[in-house]
């Protein structure tokens, strides 16, 4: 069986204390990284800038950005899909509220036990690279 594969764009945001901002949207029980799918002709970069832009009332500049990686999972909120995610880290400047289709924000501990309820891409890929990042 053929999965369709999406392309994100996502962030990992971090706060002074080094917690992860995680987003859920409307409707679903996995939290995330905030970003989103690309519109056509979008680079990774520009597709996250609007995507943090329209969720989370947060404007970066393109130089606060540092790509962690490429990642595929199974899409947490889409059967039989894929995700196809470019990864960024950056520095949190303020504080945001959830807008558009998010309904909830939360900080992860990266030293303390995970949730259960972390999408696949986010528990099996991109929390591992950003430790070893983070070193």
């Amino acid at each position: 069986m053929n999965q369709t594969t999406i392309r994100i764009a996502a962030a990992c945001l971090l706060d002074d204390a080094g917690h992860l901002l995680l987003v859920r949207k409307r409707g679903t029980q996995a939290f995330m990284l905030p970003g989103g799918k690309h519109e056509p002709g979008e680079t990774s970069v520009e597709a996250l800038l609007r995507e943090l832009g329209e969720e989370l009332d947060l404007h970066l500049p393109t130089s606060a950005l540092t790509l962690l990686g490429q990642f595929q999972a199974n899409a947490a909120n889409e059967p039989d899909m894929r995700v196809d995610a470019q990864v960024f880290i950056a520095a949190l400047p303020h504080a945001v509220q959830p807008a558009a289709e998010l309904e909830e924000l939360t900080w992860l501990d990266t030293s303390a036990d995970y949730p259960a309820n972390l999408a696949p891409l986010l528990r099996e890929q991109v929390l591992p690279a950003l430790l070893a990042h983070l070193g």
